[in-house]
């Protein structure tokens, strides 16, 4: 299962990818607003891709992670995690820092999210930030998600403090 952009491939992510996904997962700078992120060492990062891979060897998956390739670079990753009703589905994704601010996010996301509303058919699409993560809001916003609540409250992986989290949905 390929997806083609203008500029990008989005293919599934593989055990291939493990060390250009731990160059983006296992970097502390990189993962700051994340929640589950950065990945503690390559063997973490190795067990995220077990488990994508068994997702996508099956028949009925609910775990969409595609690789975000650039030419022969691999550069970052975009997920849909469908609910068990499988109309609704929560969307992240994550660029290596050395490609931010060059629009490859939007562009994978808006690929990923046509993918679920086309072919997964499904009618909501969620994603979460930390609210000091003004790249990602503004991926949400430009793909047309909008700010539901802001009222949650997540602890990052590599914080002690608490710090508020945004909820976005696109309903189709």
């Amino acid at each position: 299962m390929v997806i083609k952009t203008e500029r990008l491939t989005l293919r599934p992510l593989t055990a291939d990818d493990l060390y250009t996904a731990h160059s983006y997962a296992g970097d502390a700078e990189n993962t700051r607003y994340m929640v589950f992120l950065p990945t503690a060492d390559i063997a973490e990062t190795k067990t995220y891709l077990d488990r994508v891979r068994e997702e996508w060897e099956k028949e009925d998956r609910s775990l969409y992670e595609f690789a975000v390739v650039l030419g022969s670079d691999h550069i970052g990753s975009v997920s849909v995690e469908l609910d068990d009703s499988r109309t609704a589905g929560e969307m992240g994704w994550i660029l290596h820092k050395d490609f931010r601010g060059k629009g490859y996010c939007t562009e994978a996301a808006g690929a990923v999210a046509a993918f679920a509303r086309e072919v997964l058919k499904v009618r909501e699409l969620q994603a979460h930030c930390d609210s000091e993560n003004i790249p990602s809001c503004r991926v949400m916003e430009k793909l047309g998600f909008t700010l539901e609540d802001s009222s949650g409250r997540r602890r990052n992986r590599m914080s002690d403090m608490d710090s508020t989290e945004l909820k976005y949905v696109m309903k189709f």
